[in-house]
């Protein structure tokens, strides 16, 4: 009797060991490199008397998947690639800039790059929507951001878009900011200002392999 009961429970532990050898594996994590000719970030402050807004470009980054699923990502931005795309006079535009540059602003002298890295990635109710929070790197400063961003998913291609608001004054940026200086009128800077997210990435190997054909 005892020999029986050993044997049947033999034959299930290897029927269900069996059984579980034909399971389908799960999805893996997949890596896409980011292009960095094709991925871009558009910034926008404002002011009493208005507003400016341009570009900065992305260095290089990654972003990672499950199936169609963004679960992580970095990327690393170029402080001194800043440009503004609302002056048309090139001497203003220039001088603008180099005040960007410099030490009232985000000092690329000393800090040539800002950083971001996702560290939590939220589902949303609709299909490639997710709320996004990361690590935001500016003047060797880091902060916590979240924000919602739209993932399309397209074969080894990837797309992310989305849009986050900073607040300067944490990355130690206070020029012309109301939260540090009285009496400055219409001189005033707000400390908001917005990043614009536009990224498209290519599964690894796979932009190598194309060009190959």
């Amino acid at each position: 009797m005892k020999t029986r009961q050993f044997l049947a429970s033999l034959a299930a532990v290897v029927l269900v060991a069996g059984a579980s050898a034909f399971v389908a594996p799960g999805k893996k994590e997949a890596t896409y490199k980011l292009d960095t000719q094709k991925s871009v970030l558009k910034w926008n402050g404002k002011k009493v008397t208005g507003e400016h807004y341009g570009t900065v470009k992305i260095q290089d980054g990654s972003l990672m998947l499950d199936g169609s699923k963004l679960t992580g990502g970095s990327f690393t931005i170029d402080m001194n690639s800043i440009t503004s795309t609302d002056l048309t006079d090139a001497g203003y535009n220039a001088k603008f800039i180099g005040h960007m540059k410099s030490e009232d602003f985000f000092n690329t002298a000393k800090f040539p790059t800002s950083t971001f890295k996702i560290t939590k990635v939220t589902p949303g109710k609709a299909a490639g929507e997710y709320t996004v929070t990361g690590d935001m790197t500016i003047k060797g400063i880091t902060n916590a951001v979240t924000f919602p961003a739209t993932v399309k998913a397209n074969g080894n291609t990837v797309a992310v878009t989305g849009k986050a608001t900073l607040d300067r004054t944490k990355y130690d940026i206070r020029y012309g900011s109301k939260s540090f200086f009285e009496n400055i009128g219409d001189k005033a800077i707000y400390d908001d200002f917005t990043v614009e997210i536009n990224a498209v990435a290519s599964k690894d190997g796979a932009a190598t392999a194309s060009k190959a054909k």
